[in-house]
């Protein structure tokens, strides 16, 4: 069984928080069914609490795959946190299509979402759920309340270190704020539920927070090992500080390469983490042995279902001829397929495209709803590295790849070409050692000037492919909108066109402008 704390845990936590503390709307606010005077009458109850905020990344409510939902206002399939962060940073991209047409949805394939786009509004409140339930957290087991429930030493110690993990879940869903939507509400444990709504912080404000949060809780979190599988680490940490400072141009106008660069070393460095020799284990039912996963959202069939998640990509990526058996589920979904441009960054030899389902399916897609338009590329499946199928043949065992070494030797090297100190010659042979596991060999070695940013980008398509990451390079890139790099459904039309650039903000949801006068909607919207 995978080590995880919070799918062992995730059932007995029956409470939620009694407001929210950043959204202000009513119907999507977190709800209360116990409240703190009596849900710490146990020492385990504190880690009880700090699984159900990591389990808040992974599963939509509080009752299996459904019931007892965490947001309202969405259906709860659809409501999950990395559901809605994958779909926010992947189908506005030039990397895939989903081609069902439930409402909102449709205009995230395109760029042409609404303040009142279900999925936008859904991935912010997820986002402030988050923040609250860390909030409370940190209310309640502060040195004072431990004191007065007759902690002993070594539970103090140890909820220490929670309050650690705690703030950096805060921080990194503060992050995905920061990204997704720029200037938001900044809510600390300090603010009061129930008070005058919260106002507006600057994203530069966001930004400086997050870093300073992360800078000092990193020393606090616990080492890297089985033990620390799914939870926030040290190397987590570096890896946050470091997506922060190599997008730090575009949260605050400045850049900041060589803190990028110094903190994705701390992470190679650290000698936790070596390359899988399988390029695929990183994607399958047993992921968790691979030494290269520096921080996932975990799931077990058994323990976390959701119709989200890793549920939702491994049976949405497979339709048409494809045996649902093969990826060890029960049915597939029809929904999610590779647009053209992401297809074609592949050449022959790069063994990263060998799970791509080509029988019966067109390069082109020029009706998303088709799902014979566009390569089927279902790149997590619900099958082990030796061939099993995962624990349940609907909600499935593999777990989400947040961060792992690849990124960190793809972010060394973009870090060095962009003028953030370092070695080009250790940047070329971080991103030969990837190519050599996609090929199998040195066939694939680039030289030293085939080393460009521009590459970079494309080797990060291929090698991140389908993991989150792409709608933040291309605004890093300054390609997400506009009409420098057109791709296919881009601007809602088949051959693409170009498309504003207040698009690369998300705008707030038009409920929370309501009920929050304080805000102020980003440029466009």
């Amino acid at each position: 069984m995978k080590n995880r704390m919070h799918t062992a845990l995730v059932a007995t936590v029956g409470f939620l928080i009694l407001a929210a503390t950043a959204c202000t709307d009513t119907v999507l606010e977190p709800k209360s069914t116990i409240t703190g005077a009596n849900v710490f009458n146990d020492a385990g109850s504190y880690k009880a609490f700090l699984a159900k905020i990591y389990a808040g990344l992974a599963v939509s409510g509080q009752q299996g795959p459904h019931g007892q939902p965490d947001i309202q206002g969405i259906d709860e399939g659809f409501s999950q946190y990395l559901r809605l962060l994958w779909e926010a940073e992947t189908l506005p991209t030039d990397e895939a299509v989903i081609g069902w047409g439930d409402v909102g949805l449709p205009e995230m394939n395109t760029q042409l979402w609404a303040e009142t786009n279900s999925f936008v509004v859904a991935m912010y409140y997820r986002i402030f759920y988050q923040v609250a339930l860390v909030n409370e957290f940190l209310r309640e087991t502060t040195p004072e309340k431990l004191a007065e429930r007759g902690a002993t030493s070594a539970l103090q110690a140890e909820v220490e270190q929670y309050r650690a993990e705690a703030r950096f879940l805060r921080a990194f869903s503060y992050w995905h704020a920061i990204d997704l939507f720029g200037a938001v509400p900044l809510v600390t444990e300090d603010f009061q539920p129930g008070s005058t709504p919260p106002e507006q912080a600057t994203r530069q404000e966001l930004y400086s927070f997050v870093v300073s949060e992360l800078t000092d809780i990193q020393s606090r979190l616990p080492t890297p090992g089985p033990n620390a599988y799914g939870r926030a680490t040290g190397p987590a940490a570096s890896m946050l500080l470091a997506k922060l400072y190599m997008n730090a141009e575009v949260y605050t106008g400045s850049p900041n390469w060589p803190s990028a660069l110094s903190a994705v070393e701390g992470v190679i460095g650290s000698g936790s983490y070596s390359l899988a020799s399988n390029y695929r284990l990183n994607f399958m039912a047993n992921n968790n042995t691979s030494p290269e996963l520096i921080f996932v959202v975990p799931q077990d069939g058994l323990r976390t279902q959701t119709w989200g998640g890793m549920t939702f990509l491994v049976h949405a990526s497979c339709g048409g001829s494809m045996s649902n058996s093969e990826y060890g589920i029960d049915g597939c979904w029809w929904g999610l397929r590779l647009k053209p441009e992401a297809y074609r960054r592949f050449s022959a030899g790069d063994g990263r495209d060998d799970y791509f389902y080509m029988d019966g399916q067109n390069v082109e897609v020029a009706a998303i709803g088709n799902w014979n338009d566009g390569i089927a590329a279902p790149k997590f499946t619900n099958k082990t590295s030796t061939g099993q199928s995962g624990s349940h043949a609907t909600h499935v065992d593999t777990d989400f790849p947040i961060f792992r070494l690849a990124d960190a030797y793809l972010t060394y090297a973009e870090a060095v070409l962009r003028g953030g100190g370092g070695s080009r010659a250790q940047a070329l042979a971080y991103v030969n050692a990837l190519r050599q596991r996609a090929f199998g060999g040195t066939s694939g070695d680039i030289t030293d000037a085939q080393l460009t940013l521009s590459f970079i980008l494309d080797e990060r398509g291929r090698e991140l492919l389908w993991e989150g990451h792409r709608r933040t390079d291309l605004i890093r890139y300054g390609l997400f909108t506009g009409g420098t790099y057109i791709w296919a459904w881009k601007g809602g039309v088949a051959a693409g066109q170009s498309t504003e650039s207040f698009r690369d903000l998300y705008p707030l949801p038009a409920s929370e402008l309501i009920t929050n006068p304080n805000l102020t909607q980003n440029p466009g919207y």
